[in-house]
């Protein structure tokens, strides 16, 4: 009887129209979430002006829709483990699209903040779910590359929060740039109708029929039997209904654990300077279009830095290569406070963006890489949820620094600090545990078995 490992067709599958659908979806839904996730900090001094409020009271704000991210990271990305990514896809979309465009009629901070934690839970909620599904359909030889520039989609995304800023703000007030948010609804159906679902989610569910569609789009030159045995990896620990649970089992706790310190400072680095990087450099005596622009540049830089981090996880130890961009992120943030000629500004800027923001979708990359696909979503998830810790102090630690009005560069290296401890924390990563490893392990012995037989 023909047997099928679902892990190892999808690992070795040569990238073709399938993969490219999935590619564009989670592109474009990445873009939509970065827009909705970076909005308020191309808003934010508009927003103080218009309120009259204290930048201890707009870190609040900022930091509303992380708090909500942190819970919809948790729980939505492991409800897409256990009910199916497609719908939990979609219920994400419609939160974030609904809530960020109804902040823009809000006019004081309470329903502003409200507003944005709903929204936030859709923001967090689809970072794991689109990590998740990289992680099990894309080839293993251009994985680590094709999540990384899927993720820059979050830059994409605050690039076009920057132009629409600029054109917009002055000319039809902030909630303008809220309401661009509401458009990715319409899409829902499209996305409900093309998106697959996960492999290791149908197997459980014996949906032999449409797993069985999935793999012959996956690897359309492979003959598959209607009768053939398909399997998937053991689920973890034996227990397929205690996905949480299984990040901690297998060898797998103390790694889990250093992998959540590490999206927490990461995540403190980006969320630290979307949120005021704008703020800051009016501070320093920049107009508003000006400093937006620093923003496009920042987001360029972490475009950069993803493509590139991508290329060399492929290429060389995902683990060292993310190490050193924690690394380059501290160096490049005390570069940043130091430099004063504009054109050495830019320069910083797009060396931070590369390695800040681009370090944490590096990070994604790497926990998708890490835990099994059935409880890739999850543990991505718990990941980025608890990440979001560091998100939500971020705003709040550098609303605090801004009000004690102490020098610029201060501001910067207290972001920067948050890199070394990073770093550290990836240094402590059990690599060894990692699902590639496995993966890689499994083809060898597929091979060495196949060899075998010829013999």
């Amino acid at each position: 009887m023909q047997r099928i490992l679902i892990e190892s067709l999808a690992g070795d599958a040569s990238f073709n129209r399938f993969h490219g659908l999935i590619l564009f979806w989670c592109a474009l839904i990445v873009i939509f979430d970065g827009y909705d996730l970076a909005v308020v900090g191309a808003a934010l001094p508009a927003i103080m002006d218009d309120m009259k409020i204290e930048p201890a009271q707009a870190g609040v704000m900022a930091g509303s829709a992380l708090i909500g991210s942190m819970f919809g990271a948790v729980f939505l990305g492991t409800l897409a483990d256990r009910i199916g990514r497609a719908k939990v896809t979609a219920l994400c979309i419609a939160l974030f699209s609904v809530f960020t465009a109804a902040a823009g009629l809000a006019r004081e901070p309470v329903s502003f903040s409200v507003l944005r934690f709903i929204a936030g839970l859709g923001i967090g909620g689809v970072m794991p779910i689109m990590a998740a599904q990289m992680g099990e359909f894309f080839p293993l030889k251009l994985r680590t590359r094709l999540v990384s520039m899927v993720f820059a989609g979050f830059s994409i995304g605050g690039i076009l929060v920057a132009l629409l800023a600029k054109q917009c703000i002055q000319a039809y007030g902030w909630p303008s740039v809220f309401y661009f948010a509401g458009l990715p609804v319409l899409l829902l159906p499209f996305i409900l109708k093309s998106m697959p679902e996960s492999m290791a989610f149908l197997a459980r569910q014996g949906r032999r029929r449409e797993l069985l569609a999935i793999l012959r789009r996956i690897a359309p030159q492979l003959r598959m039997d209607d009768g053939a045995e398909i399997a998937a990896g053991p689920a973890p620990g034996g227990r397929r209904n205690a996905p949480v649970g299984s990040l901690f089992r297998e060898g797998r706790g103390w790694s889990t654990v250093m992998i959540w310190l590490a999206f927490i400072t990461g995540m403190f680095m980006v969320y630290a300077l979307n949120a005021w990087l704008t703020k800051l450099m009016a501070m320093a005596g920049y107009s508003l279009g000006s400093a937006l622009n620093f923003l496009i540049v920042f987001n360029v830089g972490s475009i950069l830095g993803a493509a590139a981090g991508g290329w060399l996880g492929d290429k060389l130890n995902i683990k060292h290569v993310l190490v050193g961009f924690y690394l380059l992120g501290a160096v490049s943030l005390t570069a940043l406070a130091y430099a004063k000629a504009t054109g050495s500004l830019f320069a910083a800027v797009l060396l931070v963006g590369a390695s800040t923001l681009g370090t944490t979708l590096l990070a994604i990359a790497y926990a998708s890489d890490f835990y099994p696909a059935a409880i890739r979503a999850t543990g991505v998830g718990f990941a980025a949820g608890t990440g979001r810790i560091g998100a939500v102090l971020a705003p709040l630690l550098i609303g605090w620094l801004v009000s004690l009005q102490l020098p610029l560069e201060r501001n910067f290296m207290a972001i920067g600090l948050a890199g070394v401890l990073g770093a550290a924390a990836v240094l402590l990563v059990n690599q060894g545990r990692a699902d590639s490893e496995w993966a890689k392990k499994a083809a060898s012995g597929a091979s060495q078995a196949g060899a075998g037989a010829e013999l």
